[in-house]
C-alpha cells in the first residue's frame, strides 16, 4: 500500500489556529501502523477509534491486517462530520466507515466494552474548554477515578480515561498525547489510578528531531495500555527517527528488539517511572541534597491582562501626556533580551525598536487624584470594556496593576535552545514572559555566588526534570516546579558555598515586597 503522508501543516496562522480550536492534528501513517500493531491480537476483532478525523488508524489497520493475516471491523467516532469527509480523499470507502457515528465521544459514549481502542485525540487544552463543559468533566472524574482532576487537564485526558473504561478485559488501548499527560498538575492522580487498575505495557518517546506533529508546539507521547493486572515494571523508549519501520517492528516483537541508532529501549520500574515523569528518562544519579527553592523564591512576572493598554512604548505616554511617575521600566518577551543580563544598554535598544518598555503601575488612589491625561485615558479603558475582562474584573479598581519588587534575577518562562537566568542590572519588572527570581539573602557574597549556581550547565541541564515539555525541544517551568529544580551538590562545592552552608540558617532572609514596586524610570 503506498504511504500517504496523513500530517497536515496549516498553510497560514489562521489555518493553524482553526486546528488548535479543534484539536486536530493528523497522525502519521509510520506513528499510526505500530499503534495498531500493539492493539490487533492474533484473532479477528473490533477496533474503535474515538477521534478518528480523517482516518489515519482505519488505513493502518487495513495495512496491519494484510500483514498479519487477521480482520478486525472498523468503528468509530468523531464531533467534526467534516474531518469525516476528509477520510474519503485519503483513501476510505464507505464500507470502511460505515460504522463510523459523529457525536461527543465523551459525554455520548458507546454503550459497549471493546478489545482494541487507538486514538489520536483532540489536544484541546484546559483554557479553551467552557465552564459548563469543565463542571460535566469533573462528574466524569470523579465517577471514574474517584477524584476531580486538577482544572488544567485538557480534553485529551478525558478522552484517555473515557477510553480506558470501555477497554474490555484483556483488551489494548494505544493512544498519542503530548507530554502534559504525565507533566501536569493533574498527572499524579491520574497515573495513580491508571496504574492501580491497568497494566502500562510501554511509553514511547521521540527526539525533537523524529517528532510525529513537526512545527507545532507539543512533544508527543504513545501510551500502550491493557485492562489487565498491573506490573511493577513497563518498557520506556526514545524514537529517534522520523518515516522508518523501526517503531513498527519493535511493536511487533513485543517491544523486545530494536534498532539502535533508530529507536532505544529498555525496561523501568514503575514506581521510578511515575516518580520521574514518563516523558523523561530515568534519574542515574542519586538525589541532589539542594533544590533550588532552598536559595531563592520564585514568582511570575507581572499579568496585566491588557498589554496593549497598560504596557507602552516612549513615544506612546509621550503622545498621551502622562507623567513617567505613573511607570516603572519593563521587560515582556523573552526574545526582547538575547542575553544573560538586562542592562540599560538593552532598555535603549528596545527603546530605538519602538518596543514597549513602560508599564503603567498604579495604586488604589481614587481617581479624582490623578492628572486629566491619566483620567482621560483610564476612561479610555472602560470604553474599550477593560473592566469586564475575566484577569482585571477581579482588581478593585480594575486599573489597579500586580506589584512586584525588582527580581535581582529573570528567568525565561518558555525556551527553547537558549534556556537561561538572566541577572536583571536595568531594574527592570518583567511581565509574564518570565519569572521572577528572588535570593533569600540580600547579602553580596550570596547573591554573586548564587549566580555562579544560576548560570552553571548542570544546572540548567535539570531544567528537563522538573519542566513541562513541548515541540522542538521546548520546556516551560512553572513558579514552583522552578523551586524544585535539584542543584547538584558539585555545583553548590565549585559555588563556593560554605560546606556548613551557614547563609541559611540565618533568621532574615529577602522577602518578596507586594507593597512597594522599585523599578524606577531611567
Amino acid at each position: 500500500m503506498q504511504k500517504v503522508d496523513t500530517y497536515r501543516i496549516p498553510s497560514s496562522g489562521e489555518a493553524r489556529e482553526k486546528l488548535r480550536e479543534k484539536g486536530q492534528f493528523w497522525t502519521p501513517d509510520w506513528v499510526a501502523e505500530a499503534m495498531i500493531e500493539y492493539v490487533f491480537a492474533d484473532k479477528d476483532g473490533m477496533l474503535f477509534d474515538p477521534a478518528v478525523g480523517a482516518g489515519a488508524f482505519f488505513r493502518a489497520a487495513k495495512v496491519i491486517s494484510k500483514e498479519r493475516g487477521v480482520h478486525y471491523s472498523l468503528s468509530g467516532m468523531d464531533i467534526d462530520s467534516k474531518a469525516l469527509d476528509e477520510a474519503f480523499q485519503y483513501g476510505l470507502s464507505k464500507d470502511d466507515m460505515k460504522d463510523v457515528k459523529v457525536g461527543d465521544f465523551i459525554f455520548q459514549p458507546p454503550k459497549r466494552q471493546f478489545s482494541a481502542i487507538v486514538a489520536n485525540p483532540p489536544y484541546i487544552r484546559h483554557h479553551r474548554i467552557s465552564l459548563a463543559t469543565k463542571e460535566k468533566l469533573k462528574r466524569l472524574s470523579i465517577e471514574s477515578t474517584g477524584k476531580v482532576l486538577d482544572g488544567r487537564a485538557g480534553l485529551h485526558v478525558y478522552f484517555l480515561i473515557r477510553s480506558l473504561t470501555l477497554l474490555e478485559d484483556g483488551g489494548r488501548l494505544a493512544f498519542i498525547m503530548p507530554a502534559d499527560t504525565c507533566e501536569g498538575k493533574f498527572a499524579n492522580d491520574l497515573w495513580n489510578w491508571i496504574s492501580r487498575n491497568y497494566c502500562l505495557d510501554a511509553v514511547v518517546t521521540f527526539a525533537p528531531e523524529a517528532s510525529p506533529f513537526p512545527n507545532i508546539d507539543t512533544n508527543p507521547l504513545v501510551f500502550f495500555i491493557r485492562n489487565d493486572k498491573p506490573t511493577d515494571k513497563f518498557t520506556w523508549a526514545k524514537c529517534c527517527k522520523s518515516e522508518t519501520d523501526a517503531f513498527k517492528l519493535w511493536v511487533r516483537s513485543g517491544f523486545s528488539v530494536a534498532s539502535p541508532n533508530i529507536f532505544k529501549s529498555f525496561v523501568r520500574d514503575l514506581a521510578e517511572g511515575l516518580e520521574t515523569g514518563f516523558s523523561r528518562p530515568p534519574m542515574t544519579e542519586k538525589p541532589s541534597k539542594y533544590v533550588l527553592g532552598d536559595f531563592v523564591q520564585v514568582v511570575r512576572g507581572v499579568a496585566t491582562g491588557a498589554n496593549d493598554f497598560f504596557f507602552l512604548t516612549d513615544e506612546k505616554v509621550e503622545a498621551l501626556g502622562i507623567p513617567k511617575t505613573y511607570f516603572v521600566r519593563a521587560v515582556g518577551r523573552t526574545r526582547d533580551i538575547s542575553t544573560e543580563e538586562v542592562t540599560q544598554e538593552t532598555l535603549a535598544v528596545l527603546r530605538e525598536k519602538g518596543r514597549p518598555t513602560l508599564l503603567l503601575s498604579l495604586s488604589s488612589d481614587p481617581f479624582e487624584n490623578y492628572p486629566e491625561s491619566l483620567k482621560k485615558y483610564l476612561l479610555h479603558g472602560e470604553k474599550l470594556g477593560l473592566p469586564q475582562r475575566p484577569l482585571i474584573s477581579q482588581r478593585k479598581p480594575w486599573y489597579k496593576t500586580e506589584i512586584r519588587s525588582v527580581p535581582p534575577f529573570l528567568f525565561a518562562y518558555l525556551g527553547r535552545r537558549n534556556i537561561r537566568f538572566i541577572r536583571n542590572t536595568a531594574r527592570i519588572i518583567p511581565l509574564t514572559g518570565f519569572l521572577c527570581v528572588y535570593p533569600k539573602s540580600e547579602e553580596k557574597e550570596f547573591v554573586e555566588r548564587l549566580w555562579k549556581i544560576l548560570n552553571h550547565p548542570d544546572t540548567i541541564g535539570n531544567l528537563a526534570l522538573i519542566g513541562k515539555s513541548y515541540g522542538d525541544g521546548a520546556i516551560k517551568v512553572e513558579p514552583r516546579a522552578l523551586e524544585k529544580l535539584p542543584i547538584p551538590d558539585s555545583v553548590i562545592k565549585e559555588s563556593g558555598f560554605p560546606i556548613q552552608m551557614r547563609l541559611f540558617e540565618q533568621k532574615e532572609t529577602y522577602k518578596v515586597s507586594t507593597k512597594n514596586q522599585t523599578g524606577a524610570i531611567l
